[in-house]
């Protein structure tokens, strides 16, 4: 029998094991063995690009969605189209994350986006209801704010993760990662200004991760947060924890929300083998039909990338419509930019800071991060 190599990022041991089940039963299906290796996620960029190079690629490859553009400017990958898999049924955001100059070069099973988690019982007892606009954000913040316990959490870290955060209070807003310092861009980020000076939102937040912020929520030291569905596990875990899932709050009634797409696409590298990559594609084709999306949403609670899958999950799992809805206006964050997405990432994360440190304001802040993104 044929073998054929799988690299991804699935370091946890369960989920490596989880996602090597899943190669092997869709290996049997294209009739191959597949071989999965993983790697840390900061060494999988570098290792791909070292291996594109010497032409030792593997002959299925994940990538965040991010990371996909770079690595298919460097010819490295192949479009799926040449292989005849269907990416019909695919949510417009979600296939542009794996789109290079007008050619889907991956696809990805399940995405994901943020959402605005709250304590149920928090809200009730300060009568207090879900927030929909930025003004109903803050006084409700302001409200559940008490000593111990701040009313609003977001992760404003000096990483992607910060500026991923932010990215559905700049885009919903009508800001843009193409121009950074537009009164657009400075009201988003005037609201964390706001949030943090008015002490609904501790200051700690220029240092917490993701991870931090559930922990906050968690421990009833923060009443809402803004987090992902890979949560909903561990706030399962917690029987007296009541909480609910909302969309982001928008500037106005009548934005739309728009928040950013995360997920990894698999991808068919260039290889010497076009048999390999034949059989790699076919792999590739079964981790998407509808039966394996379905499994992994459940698994990882995350959604999955066909709308009519989508739609049905979301009468399974309740807690999930939130995200679903969110997930049809999500934008992937290479949508625009492409390669360049990384520079005005940096300058949208080292305006936060400047901004929320109150080095400078939001809209020298932004000045700046335009430089950033512009190199100049």
């Amino acid at each position: 029998m044929t073998s054929i190599t799988a690299l991804d990022y699935y370091t946890d041991t369960a989920e490596h094991a989880q996602w090597g089940e899943r190669l092997t039963a869709c290996g049997k299906t294209a009739g191959v063995k597949v071989e999965h290796r993983s790697v840390p996620g900061a060494s999988l960029v570098p290792k791909v690009l070292q291996q594109a190079s010497s032409r030792t690629l593997p002959d299925l490859l994940m990538l965040d969605n991010p990371d996909m553009q770079q690595i298919a400017q460097t010819g490295a990958l192949t479009p799926l189209d040449q292989y005849g898999i269907d990416s019909g049924g695919f949510a417009k955001g979600i296939l542009s994350a794996g789109t290079y100059k007008g050619k889907v070069y991956g696809l990805a099973p399940t995405v994901s986006t943020i959402a605005l988690t709250y304590n149920k019982d928090m809200l009730a007892e300060a009568g207090v209801a879900v927030p929909r606009t930025w003004d109903e954000l803050k006084a409700a913040a302001a409200k559940l704010t008490r000593p111990g316990r701040y009313g609003m959490a977001v992760d404003a870290n000096a990483t992607f993760e910060g500026t991923w955060q932010f990215l559905p209070f700049l885009w919903s807003n009508g800001g843009d990662e193409k121009q950074l310092d537009t009164p657009q861009a400075a009201q988003a980020l005037q609201l964390w200004v706001d949030l943090v000076k008015s002490g609904s939102m501790s200051k700690s937040v220029l240092n917490w991760t993701q991870a931090d912020v559930h922990d906050q929520f968690v421990a009833g030291k923060a009443a809402m947060m803004v987090n992902g569905p890979w949560r909903i596990s561990d706030l399962n875990k917690d029987k007296n924890l009541h909480w609910g899932v909302a969309p982001i709050p928008v500037r106005q009634e009548g934005q739309t929300l728009v928040t950013p797409l995360g997920g990894e696409v698999w991808t068919v590298p260039q290889t010497a083998s076009k048999a390999r990559q034949k059989k790699a594609a076919e792999v590739l084709a079964c981790l998407n039909n509808p039966t394996n999306m379905l499994a992994v949403a459940k698994q990882y609670f995350t959604v999955p990338s066909r709308a009519a899958v989508a739609s049905r999950y979301a009468e399974q799992v309740p807690s999930m419509a939130a995200f679903i809805k969110s997930v049809g206006s999500a934008r992937a964050r290479t949508g625009e930019l492409g390669v360049k997405w990384p520079k005005a990432a940096t300058g949208i994360y080292t305006a936060i800071q400047a901004a929320l440190t109150g080095e400078q304001t939001p809209e020298e802040a932004l000045k700046h991060a335009q430089q950033i993104a512009t190199g100049s």
